[in-house]
């Protein structure tokens, strides 16, 4: 699927973030710049989190709370080269059947993460700076329900 503009890229992850009950991981693959975090607001709004969403870049997890007894925790592993006690850490998260977990450059925590998770993977367009390729697949029964009215799925 084609997303043209970042309010299309946040409409995706707001419809993806209506959905979601808790329990469920989300792993986010693309380039520097490829949209992973603007697709991670989307979510949250979708998730109804009123929290300005900022990159996990620096600081490796953000936590937002969305006010109905669900919990966004937002990983980014790029600079850890390896995950040491922060895969602890996303353990416990995944744990926690109020926690949507996403994750971003999941490499190094790979085999923490369940079978049963959505992985997104945005592309940039050559030819359009705006523009971005959003792909899917799913692990399981509980991704493959977020994901099922989708008509671009490689599941």
């Amino acid at each position: 699927m084609r997303v043209d503009s970042l309010d299309e890229m946040l409409a995706f992850g707001a419809q993806i973030g209506a959905r979601l009950r808790g329990g469920e991981v989300v792993e986010l693959i693309g380039d520097v710049g490829a949209g992973k975090t603007s697709f991670t607001k989307g979510l949250a709004r979708g998730m109804g989190i009123t929290d300005a969403i900022q990159s996990p870049t620096f600081t490796i997890s953000r936590e937002y709370d969305a006010g109905s007894g669900l919990r966004l925790v937002h990983y980014d592993f790029y600079r850890l080269g390896e995950a040491g006690i922060m895969a602890d850490e996303l353990a416990e998260s995944l744990a926690d059947a109020t926690v949507v977990t996403v994750v971003e450059w999941a490499e190094t925590v790979a085999a923490v993460l369940p079978e049963d998770r959505m992985i997104i993977t945005l592309s940039l367009v050559a030819d359009d700076e705006n523009a971005r390729v959003i792909s899917w697949q799913t692990g399981g029964e509980r991704s493959a329900r977020i994901m099922e009215d989708k008509d671009d799925t490689t599941a």
